[in-house]
This record gives structure tokens, sequence and C-alpha cells, in this order.
């Protein structure tokens, strides 16, 4: 007779594991361990198989059944409902180990291994951010460069040209990756030639990656010029502000108390604070003696009542080997923006505000000057320590940094 309702649910474990029959060839499996698992007995080209169907309470009777008499229908037309269910579970797996996730993990394990810890960190953080939420579960094969140019797009909307021409040469290797791997037809990121925007160039030059940016601190410390001028250059690395608010910073304008800085942005004309890291305080305390007669703390040494010229830093990266291509005073603000995003992985709306640019709230509104404050103070006591570990890196390595004047 069919089993009821009651019966299942009344059934106890006992010594041994026992079965109680359905109907059909259903049968429910009771383990001593209390364990209650539907089966399907059945037989397909002259051989007796069973067919797990799944666990009581999670499938009840009813729902059994239904999953019992599917199975027998298929039967009936010639199809092994075991066969097919091992099947279904190894494509899963296949499609699985050949999501872009898969192949980007396998792809940085064999490719990555011999890359500096900075390269691999940057790396794993860009497939992290910008790949995996969008195209992570995807089959390799199936990702066309339509998906692609939307996940750039993505990247591209929040001002990050660079790092949107970054993502792209990384996916573009795990494709070439999974091409090569027999996992993929082609690298559908080919077809986007010349689809994304440009970065701008010419005056804002900038070195973004980190051991460029490691000759360029060593260079700075190497720097033979006055001291007004190497103290405005590493100034230039800590802050990140515009060259001009730099110039005409006044030591009425420099917060002891507080530890910060206080200026009026050039571009929006608001208030705007940049918080003093360690490094920062101690060149402010050292130019004191240098040019605490003069407004400005970075006076110029011919005429006390004017700060350095404009070209004081310009001249001063020329001095140093840096090539207007390369680096200008403009420049340390792409290099932190890119590199706090990447490498540090700062949140972009900190970065943002601490560059001093118009940033909304999601009402749209602007955020006043004190908007992630604590967190702007961690992340410039951060990006000096960093700039620190880069200047370390450069001379540990010996590195060669410029042609020196």
């Amino acid at each position: 007779m069919p089993l009821t309702v009651l019966q299942v649910e009344k059934a106890k474990p006992k010594e041994k594991n026992y079965k109680l029959t359905d109907e059909k060839g259903m049968f429910l499996l009771v383990t001593k361990a209390g364990g209650k698992y539907w089966r399907l007995k059945y037989r397909y080209d002259g051989k007796e198989k069973a067919l797990a169907i799944g666990t009581y309470p999670d499938l009840s009777l009813k729902d059994a059944r239904e999953i019992r008499d599917e199975a027998r229908n298929k039967i009936a037309k010639g199809i092994d409902p075991s066969a097919e269910k091992q099947a279904r579970k190894k494509a899963s797996t296949l499609a699985a180990e050949n999501s872009f996730e898969s192949v980007a993990l396998e792809w940085y394990q064999v490719r990555m291994s011999d890359k500096s810890d900075t390269h691999q960190t940057r790396t794993k953080s860009m497939l992290k951010t910008y790949l995996f939420p969008y195209i992570g579960r995807k089959p390799v094969h199936e990702i066309t460069p339509m998906m692609m140019l939307d996940v750039l797009r993505k990247v591209e909307d929040k001002g990050i040209i660079e790092t949107a021409r970054r993502v792209k040469q990384t996916a573009s290797q795990v494709f070439r990756y999974a091409v090569v791997t027999e996992r993929a037809p082609h690298d559908p990121t080919s077809d986007l030639r010349g689809a994304l925007k440009t970065p701008k160039k010419g005056h804002y030059s900038a070195l973004t990656e980190p051991k460029q940016v490691a000759r360029l601190m060593l260079a700075i410390d190497c720097f033979d010029g006055t001291y007004v001028v190497q103290a405005a250059l590493k100034c230039s690395a800590l802050w990140f502000c515009r060259p001009g608010e730099l110039r005409h910073l006044k030591w009425s304008e420099v917060n002891w108390a507080d530890n910060r800085i206080e200026i009026i942005a050039e571009k929006t004309h608001q208030e705007h604070i940049i918080p003093l890291s360690r490094q920062s305080r101690e060149i402010l305390e050292s130019l004191q003696p240098v040019t605490g007669d003069s407004q400005y703390v970075f006076a110029s040494p011919k005429t006390r009542s004017r700060p350095i010229s404009e070209n004081a830093i310009r001249s001063a990266l020329r001095s140093m080997g840096f090539t207007n291509e390369e680096m200008t005073a403009h420049g340390f603000r792409a290099t932190a923006r890119t590199l706090l995003d990447e490498v540090l992985n700062y949140r972009v709306e900190w970065i943002e505000q601490q560059l001093a640019h118009s940033v909304k709230d999601a009402n749209g509104r602007a955020y006043n000057r004190t908007k992630h404050l604590p967190q702007r103070f961690e992340m410039m006591q951060r990006w000096a320590d960093y700039l620190d570990e880069l200047r370390a890196a450069a001379v540990a390595g010996n590195v060669i940094t410029a042609q020196f004047g």
C-alpha cells in the first residue's frame, strides 16, 4: 500500500537502515543516523538501478511522487534518469570551472607568480572590484564584446578613464589565456579598439606605475636645488592639491592645533581641508625657520613677498630628468588618484573629496568640506607611508632615477 504522510513523519531510526515502500518503485530509506531519503528503484537496459530523488522533510511525499512520475516518464521514452542527472551535474561543474572568475583565478596563479607583490595586489583588486561582480559567473566563452563594453563603461562613468584602460588590458590577458587553454574561441576585448575614452595628456602627464613613482620620490630626495623647492616637490606628492593652491599656501592657513591645512579650492571656490600626515607636518616644521618671515609657506628666495614661481616645480622636474610628457606639477594629482584607487583600494568618493573635486551625494547635494574627514585623515597618512615605502624600495633596488643636472 502507498505510504501516508503520517507514516513518513513518524518513521524512526533503528539499529540498521531500513526501507518504507511507497508505490511505483519509490521508497523511503531511513538510516540508523535518522536521515530520510527518497529513492526510486527501476530497471534500465536490463539492469536494476536506483535514482536519488531527495531528502525528507526538504522534499514532501507529494513532491517526491511528482519527481518519481517525471523519472518514470523519461524511462518510458528511453532516457535513463540517473545518467541524465549525472550529465547535468557534470555540465554544471564544467560551467563553473569555465566561468570567467574561475579562468581568471587560474590565469592569476599561472601568470602572476613572478610579478611584484604590488603588481599582484593591484591585479587581484582590479579583478575583484571591476570584473568579477559583473561577468565573474558567466561562462568565459559566452562573454561578448558588448558585455565587456558595458563593464568598461561602468568604470568610465566613475571618471577613472585610465583605470578602465587597465581593466580592459587585464580582461584581455584572461581571455587570451582562455583561448590558449581551449575554453574560449576568441578575446572579445579585441573588438573594442577605439571604443574607450582617451585619458587626457599634455599638461596633465603623470607617472602612475609604482616603480615610476618610486624613482620620482628618490629623485626628489636627491634634488640639489633650493630647500624650499624640494619641500614643495615633497608636498606636491603628499597633498596632491592643485599647483596654484600649493604655491600660494600661507602660514595662516596651517591649522597646527587640528593638524590640517584649510584653504579655498581654486576651481570650486569652496573651503577645502588637507589633513596633515606625520611626514607633512615634519616638512612644514622644518620650513618655518626658512620661510617663517614670509606670509607664504613656499616663499620665493628672491622676493619674500611672493611665493615660488609658477615654473619652479616644472623646472625642478625637468632638471631631474623627467620630461613634460612624463610628469608635470599637475600630474601629482593623477598619480595619487590612480594609486590610491588601484593599489591602496580607497573609496573613489574619499579620493575625489580630497582632490577638491565637485563631489555630490546620491541626492545631488555637494559634499561639505568635512565629509569623510576621519577617513581622509587615515588615507592621507597611509598615502604618505606608501610613498616612503616606494622610496625605500627604490633605494633597496639601487634604482637609477634620473639624469641630474
